[in-house]
């Protein structure tokens, strides 16, 4: 019978290269926006949020006057 070598334990430092190694492969394959594309993504966020914030003001301002109605 063969006996069963026991497994050798990894260290603190080799694994933490690992993981280094292993996250810059992965950025390596990120797509990193040009600074037109940037400021496009930006532009339309920003306009996004004014949007959201604009319809959510509106809405307030209706349900404040309709209960306002009410009391």
């Amino acid at each position: 019978m063969s006996e069963k070598q026991p497994e050798k334990k990894v260290g603190f430092f080799a694994r933490a290269k690992k993981s280094s190694k292993a996250s810059l492969n992965e950025l390596k394959k990120v797509h990193w926006p040009t600074k037109k594309e940037l400021f496009t993504y930006t532009n339309v966020v920003l306009a996004t949020v004014v949007i959201i914030s604009a319809l959510i003001w509106v809405v307030d301002a209706i349900v404040g006057n309709v209960f306002g109605l009410l009391i």
